[in-house]
């Protein structure tokens, strides 16, 4: 394996945001992210119409608080003042340290938005409001109410159901009650949501739901700006009944209320969400008129009551790919009574709508390249970008990443490591929080075993050497300990006490390496084999995408240390965000964009690794680190 270069002083540094007219928001990215993009990721609007590519200048911030140098097209957008007090254009502007930014509010309304992976979107949603002056009914021009509607949008084929002509009704009465005539038609797609009193065009709102295993995340959105305008996120509720999906679907199988019990938590996980981010965006919870969820497939149908047992069992057949005609409250969500909501549709049963929502965001489809997806979970899923085609496949992780089955393990909160490096006589730990560490993150278990292979402190099989081993140093082997017959490596002694009981350390056990190794295999094999499918190597791989929140905290150097992802240069490696959210908001924004997702069923071929032969054999074969 040849050499790779030492990794940055931080792998994850602190940006606090101060956008004009809003709360501050601090985040957490990768060292080296762009300010474009860590706003980007995080529900920030910054004014932009190149995609951060550094053309437009728009991009304006001001660095309050720490030191980002100079970039080459710098000077171009700003003068000398404006360069000593600050100001940087974001998508330059890389964040190696801790940062305080002001972003300042957008100057223009935009016609596009930037979403995903450096993507532009033309702002042409499927919710429309047009203010229109229907005339007066008289002895005359007996037109019904839908009548004059529908005449005045021809460019509309207007669907009008019950509900919608009570709007309508209701709207006209008030209209001839008060001598306005003006009314507001609420329109998604072509089906007649609501008429509204008055002229109300500029009030127009959507949510973008990513509905993960672990976390549910909420974006509000302005549909008339395709601007954020609040952000909020919780743990997904299921997780009582199980961290995973398989557990899920087991629980919905043994237990005949099961299912209920899990659509009513997705339901009410949704709409806390809404109410939260309604509350921060100063948005009546009425003018929210469509909202879009991306989530896998296990994720989506319990979502909408549908019995997830046959995607747990062979041959993993899905009830639909893809949903019409849903509302948001057939997912529990209490906005405007009528509001309409979209679904991403799934490609295969663990290739659900979240991926599809990924492709979409990071434009796998409109890229010649060759590039490789791969949002790193329990079930792991890969897209590779292959010229004119597209390959899919998922391969079973297991709970490694999100800290279950590990003996130490936790999820991604305060206390939990989240990074970890080793030298001759020390271990330094990066603690979400700055707290004590109480427990290992997915991104702190993958960083400790990288850095314990390059100290040589794990072989090649992923054996914990012993501490007498030659060139184990000895500040090291000290942390080389028993828990009952099971040897450890103690990462943090409770009390900074050495001479402490082992068992009551922050360890990484041998079992817990094992179940690293087993996780990584399995994903490396998934690309391998794409790859192969298209008469690829790791050599042809122009760019690794690293989806979802784990991927975002995820250090490149560790990931290519113990062989998760192909052996590329650390700048080919890029940490995507969350992208499914990102698609989600995507479809909002743009029917465009919409249909696209719709079309990635047609255009990705799925790869079933479970059924080829040779499988367990490439698997064995991927089980050691590379040394």
């Amino acid at each position: 394996m040849t050499a790779l270069p030492e990794p940055p002083a931080q792998d994850r540094v602190r940006i606090r945001f101060d956008p004009d007219g809003a709360r501050p928001r601090e985040v957490r990215v990768p060292a080296g992210a762009t300010l474009f993009d860590a706003a980007s990721w995080n529900g920030i609007a910054v004014d932009s119409t190149c995609g951060g590519h550094g053309t437009c200048r728009k991009c304006r911030m001001r660095v309050v608080e720490g030191d980002v140098p100079v970039s080459r097209l710098d000077p171009r957008a700003f003068g000398p003042e404006e360069l000593r007090a600050g100001w940087r254009l974001a998508c330059r502007a890389r964040a190696e340290q801790d940062l305080r930014v002001e972003v300042p509010p957008l100057v223009t309304r935009p016609k596009a938005a930037t979403v995903g992976v450096g993507r532009q979107v033309i702002l042409r949603p499927a919710l429309q409001k047009r203010c229109l002056t229907l005339p007066e009914p008289s002895l005359a021009d007996q037109r019904t109410d839908v009548e004059r509607l529908r005449d005045a949008l021809p460019d509309l084929e207007l669907r009008v159901d019950l509900p919608a002509i009570r709007g309508l009704a209701a709207a006209l009465r008030a209209a001839d009650h008060t001598g306005d005539r003006a009314v507001t038609a609420v329109v998604v797609d072509d089906v007649l949501v609501d008429v509204e009193p008055g002229d109300t065009t500029a009030r127009l709102f959507g949510i973008a739901f990513d509905l993960g295993t672990t976390t549910v995340v909420a974006t509000l959105l302005d549909l008339a700006t395709g601007t954020p305008v609040a952000v909020a996120s919780r743990l997904n509720p299921q997780q009582s009944h199980g961290a995973d999906v398989i557990t899920r679907i087991s629980a919905t199988m043994t237990d005949p209320t099961a299912l209920d019990r899990l659509t009513a938590l997705a339901h009410e996980g949704l709409d806390r969400l809404t109410a939260e981010v309604c509350a921060d965006g100063g948005v009546d919870r009425r003018e929210v008129y469509e909202i879009a969820v991306a989530g896998n497939a296990t994720m989506t149908h319990l979502a909408l009551g549908l019995d997830p047992e046959p995607l747990g069992v062979a041959p993993f057949v899905m009830a639909s790919r893809s949903f019409d005609g849903l509302t948001a409250a057939d997912l529990g969500v209490r906005v405007h009574p009528r509001a309409r909501a979209y679904v991403f549709p799934a490609l295969g049963a663990y290739v659900g709508g979240d991926i599809v929502a990924g492709a979409l965001a990071s434009g796998m489809d409109r890229d010649r390249r060759i590039r490789l997806f791969i949002d790193i979970g329990t079930n792991c899923e890969i897209l590779l970008a292959a010229g004119d085609r597209l390959l899919a496949t998922a391969a079973p992780a297991g709970p490694a990443f999100e800290g279950a089955a590990i003996r130490c393990g936790m999820r991604a909160a305060p206390g939990a490591v989240e990074g970890v490096k080793i030298s001759d006589d020390d271990v330094v730990l990066q603690v979400i929080g700055d707290v004590e560490p109480a427990g290992l993150a997915g991104s702190g278990l993958v960083d400790a075993v990288a850095a314990m292979v390059a100290a040589g402190l794990v072989d090649a099989s992923g054996r914990l050497v012993a501490p007498d081993a030659p060139g184990v140093p000895p500040g090291l082997a000290t942390r080389l300990r028993q828990v009952g017959q099971e040897r450890v490596f103690v990462l943090h002694f409770r009390g900074h006490d050495p001479d402490g009981d082992p068992a009551d350390a922050l360890y990484l056990s041998q079992r817990d390496i094992r179940e690293l190794q087993f996780a990584k295999a399995a994903i490396s094999t998934g690309w391998q084999l794409l790859l192969e499918e298209q008469g690829l190597t790791a050599a042809d791989v122009t760019q690794v995408l690293l989806a979802g929140s784990f991927g975002s905290y995820l250090a490149p150097t560790a990931a290519v240390r113990i062989g998760l992802v192909p052996e590329v240069a650390l700048l080919r490696i890029v940490s995507a965000g969350n992208v499914a959210g990102e698609g989600a908001k995507m479809a909002l924004l743009s029917v465009r964009e919409r249909a696209a997702a719709q079309a990635l069923l047609e255009e990705v071929h799925y790869v079933e690794l479970s059924d080829r032969a040779d499988f367990n054999d490439r698997f064995v074969e991927r089980l050691a680190f590379p040394v």
